[in-house]
């Protein structure tokens, strides 16, 4: 090991929290009667402390500064500190450093009641040893100090991050930094300060802190449900989630996700196509999967991804199995080489009376080929649904799909990420 210990910045290093910081300095200036700054200017707050700022960029003098501070914080630590994302990369590189038995610490400039707010949200606090930031009237913190308390004496560590404040931090505690370039700073800013290293990415600082990139595995979710549950919201709302929390996620659908699955489904949707007898239903989604697993499904797994699909086999186990009276044992044979060994990680079920999902897809758009089934098919669907719950209870995570959108979807976040076994703060 290259380093024992790493300590972190948080803003621009860990979490890209410019949307939020930005709007939040609008906010101040307005209430202070300062005209708005442009966009270039309104970056070069995103790492120093506020008040130094306020001072240094819009001529403020010291009792003007703390106002704008704390005009600042009514929004920022209200609403706008979760306008902010993990960069992608950052969450696997912190639980293999982990694991491998690193000494992880952030050393933040940010008030420490928010830092640990926002390592809370995105799940990230349980890697840290220590979290270090200035108290809420601290309004000139000292970088070296941060870092000092975060390493409490240790010599055998590094400071990353991306603004001159951390290279020179670093400097006067007497230890090493790397600044990446993909935060705040600017090459001009790294030029001066001279940083021991630089990393233009997240995957450029493995060989800078000296470990080799692991394979990751990939996590497979299917959500289900009868039509109009709202499976489509919910996957688009845990996709962008996962996104921001640091995850490479591939959103997909079926039947479709791929090109020639996409023409299968424009087939079996097309309401023209009435005369479709239920076999032939079950063999062209069984088709349709077997090219979305290889082309799409399997390769992301393998690449590491989360991928989320709107639909899977126990949709085809539930309409044709069940819905079509195929019989639910035949389907999830004529599936099994469609599949091939390619089951969920996690299923989604969101569980709601089919009558009450039907009401809310027709008012939606216009119902497809199957949608339109009668009642007594949708029934049978549901039933066969609620089987396969019951069956598959280490597989399946069943959500009441009677609440509101937000509700749902935390529930089915918190869900997967404790399916993922990744600690979280309670809702």
């Amino acid at each position: 090991m290259k380093y024992q210990a790493v300590v972190w910045d948080l803003d621009g290093t860990l979490t890209d929290s410019a949307p939020g910081i930005m709007q939040s300095v609008r906010y101040a200036l307005d209430k202070m009667n300062y005209p708005p700054l442009e966009e270039n200017v309104l970056r070069k707050f995103l790492g120093p402390p506020l008040a130094e700022s306020f001072q240094q960029f819009c001529g403020m003098s010291h009792e003007e500064a703390i106002q704008a501070t704390h005009f600042y914080k009514e929004v920022y630590n209200q609403t706008n500190w979760k306008k902010n994302a993990v960069y992608p990369g950052i969450r696997p590189l912190l639980e293999q450093l982990k694991r491998q038995g690193y000494y992880l610490a952030v050393a933040t400039g940010k008030p420490l009641n928010i830092a640990k707010k926002v390592l809370d949200y995105f799940c990230l606090s349980h890697l840290f040893e220590r979290i270090i930031g200035p108290c809420e009237t601290q309004y000139y913190a000292k970088k070296d100090d941060a870092i000092a308390d975060a390493l409490q004496g240790r010599k055998d560590a590094v400071m990353v991050g991306d603004r001159s404040m951390d290279v020179n931090g670093a400097r006067v505690y007497g230890i090493p930094s790397i600044a990446v370039a993909y935060g705040y700073g600017s090459q001009e800013e790294f030029a001066q300060c001279q940083p021991d290293e630089i990393s233009q990415t997240v995957q450029g600082l493995y060989p800078l802190l000296g470990v080799e990139q692991e394979e990751r595995k990939g996590y497979f979710i299917s959500i289900e449900g009868n039509d109009g549950c709202g499976k489509s919201t919910q996957a688009d709302l845990l996709a962008k989630r996962l996104y921001e929390f640091g995850y490479d996620v591939l959103k997909t659908r079926e039947p479709g996700g791929s090109p020639v699955s996409e023409k299968i489904r424009g087939i079996l949707l097309d309401k023209e196509n009435d005369s479709m007898c239920g076999m032939t239903e079950s063999l062209l989604f069984a088709a349709a999967r077997a090219q979305h697993v290889r082309e799409i499904i399997r390769p992301a797994l393998s690449r590491g991804q989360v991928v989320i699909t709107d639909r899977f086999v126990d949709s085809s186990v539930a309409y044709q199995g069940a819905g079509q009276q195929l019989g639910e044992q035949l389907v999830s044979q004529i599936n099994a080489p469609a599949v091939d060994g390619c089951y969920p990680d996690t299923t989604v079920y969101l569980d709601i009376d089919y009558q009450i999902a039907m009401k809310r897809r027709e008012s939606a758009s216009e119902v497809d080929r199957i949608e339109q089934f009668s009642d007594q098919f949708h029934e049978r669907v549901q039933q066969s649904f609620k089987r396969l719950n019951a069956e598959n209870p280490d597989r399946y995570l069943r959500v009441d799909a009677n609440q509101d959108i937000q509700t749902i979807a935390d529930t089915v976040f918190y869900g997967i990420m404790d399916r993922m076994g990744v600690p979280c703060a309670s809702l």
